[in-house]
């Protein structure tokens, strides 16, 4: 009996080795597979694979931690900002390479300038600040040619020393002359039931581009003979577009240029009947005096004119303001003229025996007309 307790004990602990031995195998092999599945490629000659380094940057970022990341996003931002300033340096030295060589085309709209707010006051003509003061300076202002043009054109059409209202500069030393001999020329001419074009026509028969302006006409648009007239007329302000339109239409000099699709007026004849002064100061503050070569106005002075306010010392510094940014433009006074039979008055005084109405004609003495090499379009209405 011991001896087959012995036996059976023996060939118990033999099967409990060998499947002892078996299950030590299996977990080996299936380590193994687990292990080679989960185990990047091989390295090709040395060289780390795209894996190893991402392996290697995700242990040096746990090994160093962010102090590490925080330098190399410093390293990346001062590396960016250098770019920046090496990519300004290269434009600044492009923008003065550009501006060594000629232009190639003159602007689009040459007469926009950045707009204005005010006219520039000139400081009073005394420290009194009175009417007697500030009309004496204006009155000799207005009165007082600032160029001279040797030949000059008059409402009446003949050449030479002119007595009628409206007068045009045909110096040759101004670009309106070439402009008529290339038929490069364009007039606008802005009244209230004109019946006088006799200088008009002359224009248009010498090779200007006439366009007449009169609120009082019955069609929108009419072309008689070499002349086009518009039932528009010129304002200081467009009009709202929450009011309905009226039958004649009231615009700024910039939108009818626009509008036109015109850059430059080389003669600009306007009487605008006390609303002059505004429209003035529109033309100043928006800069498009840039696009007149000459301007042709009939000044109203036996009132302040609309929407001028303030005492009568400051409506007439006003008006010598405004003259003054003409001059500041470019603008130069070559004739003046008063119609004796109107009636002397200054803002409804007589002071120094003015008369209440002057027409003065300007020449811009730096007027460069944009690029008209091109023949005009024919207007399409």
């Amino acid at each position: 009996m011991g001896m087959c307790r012995e036996k059976v004990n023996v060939g118990l602990l033999l099967r409990l080795a060998a499947l002892l031995t078996a299950l030590c195998w299996c977990i080996h092999v299936v380590y193994l597979e687990i292990s080679w599945q989960s185990s990047p490629p091989p390295t090709a000659l040395g060289h780390p694979t795209q894996h190893d380094l991402n392996r290697d940057q995700q242990q040096t970022r746990m090994k160093h931690g962010p102090v590490e990341e925080q330098e190399k996003d410093f390293e990346s931002r001062t590396s960016y900002l250098h770019a920046l300033i090496q990519d300004g340096q290269v434009r600044k030295q492009n923008v003065d390479k550009e501006q060594l060589l000629p232009p190639c085309c003159p602007p689009l709209n040459p007469h926009r300038k950045a707009l204005r707010w005010r006219i520039n006051l000139q400081p009073w003509a005394s420290e009194r600040h009175s009417l007697e003061d500030e009309a004496k300076r204006f009155l000799s202002y207005i009165t007082t040619p600032q160029v001279t043009c040797a030949s000059i054109v008059n409402n009446d059409a003949t050449t030479g020393a002119s007595t009628g209202d409206w007068a045009v500069c045909l110096d040759p030393k101004f670009s309106i002359t070439h402009r008529m001999e290339s038929k490069n020329c364009r007039v606008y001419s802005f009244g209230l039931g004109v019946d006088d074009h006799s200088m008009e026509h002359f224009l248009a028969r010498s090779g200007c581009e006439v366009h007449c302006f009169d609120p009082s006409l019955e069609q929108p648009h009419l072309q008689k003979a070499e002349m086009w007239f518009h039932r528009i007329s010129i304002d200081w302000r467009d009009p709202s577009p929450a009011i309905a339109p009226k039958r004649q239409a009231s615009k700024k000099l910039a939108t009818i240029l626009d509008d036109f699709g015109h850059r430059d007026v080389d003669v600009l004849k306007a009487d605008m009947e006390s609303a002059e002064w505004k429209i003035l100061e529109n033309l100043v503050l928006e800069g498009v005096l840039d696009s007149v070569g000459q301007l042709l106005l009939e000044l109203h002075l036996h009132w302040a004119g609309f929407e001028v306010a303030g005492d009568d010392p400051s409506v007439v510094r006003y008006w010598f303001s405004l003259l003054k940014e003409l001059e500041r433009a470019g603008f130069r006074l070559f004739r003046v003229h008063s119609d004796p039979s109107t009636p002397h008055l200054f803002l409804h005084k007589n002071i120094l025996n003015a008369s209440s109405a002057y027409t003065l004609s300007w020449v811009n003495v730096r007027w460069k007309p944009s690029w008209t090499a091109h023949k005009h379009k024919k207007l399409i209405f």
